[in-house]
């Protein structure tokens, strides 16, 4: 019984600090449709953000390949579906993604 208590506590912690990932995701994404392909921790049809932030981070130069990714699309970095254009996102907007997805804890 005991043991029942302490997973359901542990999952119902898990749950919340999910909901605050969440929660914290900038409403541009919500609003871009972002999450129909992108999770901020599993692969969906893209990679998850927090793949996405542990292979760039050491990139001095990726956040601002990632934000014209964002806006122009592009393909192959993570196998063959590419990841389409988002013309409405300007550069601006881009690189509010790009800091929340470099802001996830590894």
């Amino acid at each position: 019984m005991k043991s029942i208590i302490v997973s359901m506590v542990a999952a119902a912690g898990l749950m919340v600090a999910g909901s605050a990932l969440a929660a914290d995701m900038p409403d541009l994404a919500k609003k871009s449709n972002c999450t129909a392909c992108h999770a901020i921790d599993k692969k969906v049809v893209g990679p998850s953000w927090k793949d996405i932030s542990k292979k760039y981070k050491g990139d001095a130069s990726a956040k601002a390949k990632l934000a014209t990714k964002i806006v122009k699309g592009g393909s192959g970095v993570w196998g063959a579906m590419p990841m389409p254009a988002n013309p409405k996102i300007d550069e601006a907007g881009a690189m509010i993604l790009v800091d929340f997805i470099y802001s996830l804890p590894d």
